[in-house]
Formats: structure tokens, sequence, C-alpha cells
């Protein structure tokens, strides 16, 4: 079979036009313990905000899942029943690919291997298998890339440069026998991009993602990101700050985003990155810490880097101490002219 680059196929931004929506309700009570419901009930919130813009698709691991789920969530939501570990399908979801950017006429899929962030969480069969299954039940043909990989690691711009982190994407947990080079080539061969950016390190806090892109930076546009930053003192700034030589010296246009929120959970300090925010056409679905000024900013901060979009905030500190936010909870399937 030839590679989605072979046949002239390409990521899409995450702007671009969704068909739809999928998430995956929490389940797994050994990440979650005392919080599982605490995470069910901001899933719902998220799944509803974006059911205000698009469908959405709500995968449910039992039926007492999916019961639980269709009383949370919006009319607007589908439930469905397929077998889950876990709930971040936007590491363990199928990435799609499109043979226009702009007008596309042709969608198909990619599944990538997933090892649950090097193996970190057990068991990880369904999660590993549940991309396909969801590209195949819309339809959809599957590449198959050889290659470990979260979706949450990476983020495109639509315009040929991908932007990944090399904690991540060189940890040896996830593909130790693939050199940088390897793996570059299979992200142009399945993602359909030319050129890999590469960003060092993610927050010094991620404990579970090894430095996942999607908690630190984001597309606002071709060659344009959003970046984190952080105040001299914190543990992150020198990190943060090679992180922006990086991508100007890539030739990336850079906004810097100094707001990060701090909380406690279950007796954890947590960081709850506004950063991971997800993105549609018309809106902004963005995590927010219950700290009036800090959220504020931050919503204000992300209306600007996203003009003519509608910025909506959902409760995000739960999710923040599972490892995430909106953007790794949700994952989107771009719209096509069939």
């Amino acid at each position: 079979m030839r590679t989605p680059a072979e046949l002239g196929l390409t990521m899409p931004p995450e702007w671009a036009p969704h068909e739809r929506t999928l998430m995956g309700w929490p389940c797994r009570r050994e990440l979650w313990g005392g919080q599982l419901e605490a995470a069910k009930r901001e899933s719902a919130a998220a799944a509803n905000a974006v059911a205000a813009f698009e469908p959405v698709t709500m995968v449910a691991a039992s039926p007492a899942d999916a019961a639980e789920a269709r009383a949370a969530v919006a009319a607007a939501v589908e439930v469905v029943e397929l077998p889950i570990d876990d709930s971040w399908l936007r590491d363990s979801g199928p990435i799609f690919v499109v043979d226009d950017v702009a007008r596309p006429t042709r969608r198909e899929a990619v599944h990538f291997g997933f090892n649950a962030w090097g193996e970190k969480f057990t068991p990880y069969d369904k999660d590993e298998a549940i991309g396909a299954l969801l590209a195949w039940r819309m339809g959809d043909q599957v590449h198959k890339a050889p290659l470990v990989l979260e979706g949450g690691s990476i983020a495109v711009d639509g315009a040929g440069t991908l932007l990944t982190t090399e904690q991540c994407l060189l940890h040896p947990n996830r593909n130790p026998s693939l050199a940088r080079g390897r793996i570059e080539a299979h992200l142009e061969a399945f993602l359909g991009v030319e050129r890999v950016v590469w960003l060092n390190r993610g927050l010094v806090e991620d404990r579970d993602t090894d430095g996942h892109v999607d908690l630190i930076a984001a597309f606002t546009g071709p060659g344009a990101i959003l970046l984190q930053s952080a105040e001299p003192g914190s543990p992150n700034h020198e990190l943060l700050a090679e992180n922006r030589e990086r991508a100007l010296a890539a030739g990336l246009e850079v906004t810097d985003f100094p707001c990060l929120a701090y909380a406690e959970v279950e007796g954890e300090q947590v960081v709850m990155s506004y950063m991971n925010s997800y993105l549609g056409d018309r809106f902004v679905v963005v995590p927010t810490a219950g700290q009036p000024d800090l959220d504020a900013e931050a919503l204000a901060r992300l209306g600007d880097a996203y003009p003519g979009k509608e910025v909506v905030g959902v409760p995000g500190v739960v999710h923040a101490f599972g490892g995430g936010g909106p953007h790794c909870i949700t994952q989107q399937v771009p719209a096509v002219a069939r």
C-alpha cells in the first residue's frame, strides 16, 4: 500500500472544518482515583461545549458507561459503546489526512502504534486498537504506520510544518530502534508534512506524557505558533526559553503565552495548561482553573490569537490532574465533500 504522502494526502490544521469530534468517557479508575466522577463531569462539559458547534461522538467502554454518558451530555452528542481502556482519544484515536487542505474531497486515516505513553498504564490493548476501529466505523481507509505516536505529541500548520519535542518522540520508551531521521521520514510519509521542527522539552510538571507539545504550543496559522513561556525563577523558564530559540531559528513566528495555572488536587500540586485548548473552525474550548483573573487573561489572549472564533471556557483542573485537558480528550475528524 502506498503511503498517504505518496497518495497526495496530508494532515490538515486543527482549525480546518470538522465533520465531528471524537471523545472518550473516563473509565480508568487507577488513573483518576477519587476524581473519576469529577473527570466525567469535566468531559461532559467539554463535549457539550463542542457540540454547540459540531457533532460529537462519545465512546463509552461498557453499557453502564454509555448510559451514564448519555445522561450527562447534550442530545447532540452521539454515544457509542466500543472497547477502550482510557479516555484520551487525542493520543489513541485515529489521525486523519486529506487530499486538499482548503477543499478536501478525500479523507483517510492513519493508525499509529500506541503503548500508553511508554507503558505507564496497563492494560492498553483496547486503546491500541480503537483508532482503527473508529476510522473503519466512519468508512475511512486506514494506513497502519510503523511508529508509536500519540496525537498530543505533534501539531501541524497545514502548510507542511510539524511541531514536536525531542523529549517525547526521541524517548526510548516509544521507538527505541528508530533514530531521529527515521522518525522524521515516517512523519513525512504518513502525515504528508514537509519538515519537522523539534522543540526540546515539555513542562517539568508533565509526569505522564514525556513532554507532549500540546501542553506548551499550538499553531495559530501557517508558520505561526503560540508558545508557553514562564517567568525567571520558574522551573520551566530555561527550557521554555530554549524552545522559543529553537522555534525562531526554524523561522516560526512566535507569540509568547505566559499564563500557566497551578492547583491542588488530592493533596498534589498540578499544573493546568491553558495551551491544551481544542480548536475548531468557529471555536476555541479552553480549560479554566477557577482562578478568575488568570482565567480571564488566558481567555483574552487566546481570543486574540484566534480572532473571529468564540472562546469557551470549561473546567479543567481535574483533567490536568489526570495529565491533560480539552485537547487531550478530543480528536477532530476533518470534514470532506463526499
